[in-house]
């Protein structure tokens, strides 16, 4: 069987090609779901076949889903959002991390704090907690407290940026969210649910594609699965960011543009005004010396 390794575009115009290849998907294992005693009736659509009783997810819907996602990611940054990394499971960590912290995104690959999306405001303030205790750890005032206060000060720092750390520079809700294993994230998607934040996630054959916006069937358990397609949306997010950025250079440089146009419109205008006096006077002059001959 052929796979057609394009999508359609406008008549005329060279098919664009996916982000990821087919074979690509195939060899990072995106295919294998769970058994099939495990999953969840509204991935039917989603598998292509059963075997050794575990689900095989259909790649050629996965690859048309994925690139459905990652233009929403790039389409997201572009407009100037934020989207929130989350996955918490131990295998999903430090790929996320790795992708989240590539694209300057932030992300929650610890532990999920109840309220994260919902109480956002009581969770800001527990980040100027972190950073005033990181503060008074680099200006020295740490140094001063006696010992026990101490060590309780740089607990209760640690504690704090390893839950935290990843989302110190969200000053507000994000735009979108990225979720690997949306049943163990179920609080991420229930709050981001609540708020109407659109979510963007891997979906693997125990899951409920219709909680999240654009669902990614795939291996949310895997390795090279993960990074695969968190590695997409990273890059699709890098790609919103370098478009808004060159969009508003260009938006800067033609503002510049009317202003140096109005300033010499204003200048050669006041040149104008400038010259008209003197020439009423030279003929207000001419009148006077017609008179008196």
């Amino acid at each position: 069987m052929e796979i057609d390794s394009g999508q359609a575009g406008p008549k005329g115009q060279t098919p664009r090609k996916n982000r990821v290849e087919v074979e690509a998907l195939l060899k990072a294992g995106v295919h294998f779901g769970h058994l099939t005693s495990r999953w969840n009736p509204k991935m039917k659509s989603y598998v292509f076949m059963e075997r050794n009783g575990i689900h095989i997810i259909d790649l050629t819907q996965t690859q048309t889903m994925l690139d459905a996602a990652a233009d929403a990611a790039e389409r997201f940054a572009r407009q100037g959002k934020k989207i929130l990394f989350a996955g918490t499971k131990k295998q999903a960590r430090e790929i996320l991390r790795k992708h989240a912290s590539s694209c300057d995104s932030p992300y929650v690959v610890e532990r999920w704090l109840g309220g994260t999306l919902t109480n956002f405001q009581t969770i800001r303030k527990s980040i100027r907690r972190m950073e005033d205790l990181v503060k008074m750890e680099e200006d020295g005032t740490m140094s001063q407290l006696k010992k026990k206060e101490r060590l309780m000060k740089n607990r209760e720092r640690e504690k704090l940026e390893k839950v935290l750390s990843g989302i110190s520079n969200m000053p507000r809700l994000p735009g979108a969210l990225f979720v690997v294993d949306i049943n163990r994230e179920h609080i991420a998607v229930k709050e981001a649910r609540k708020l109407g934040i659109p979510i963007i996630a891997m979906v693997d054959t125990n899951c409920d594609p219709d909680l999240v916006n654009f669902s990614v069937p795939a291996n949310d358990d895997a390795l090279k699965s993960i990074d695969l397609v968190a590695g997409v949306i990273a890059s699709a997010i890098s790609e919103g960011k370098a478009a808004r950025a060159e969009q508003q250079a260009a938006e800067e440089a033609e503002k510049a543009k009317r202003a140096a146009q109005e300033q010499a419109t204003k200048k050669a205008k006041g040149k104008k005004k400038a010259a008209e006096p003197a020439e009423s006077d030279d003929s207000s002059d001419e009148g006077d010396e017609a008179e008196s001959e």
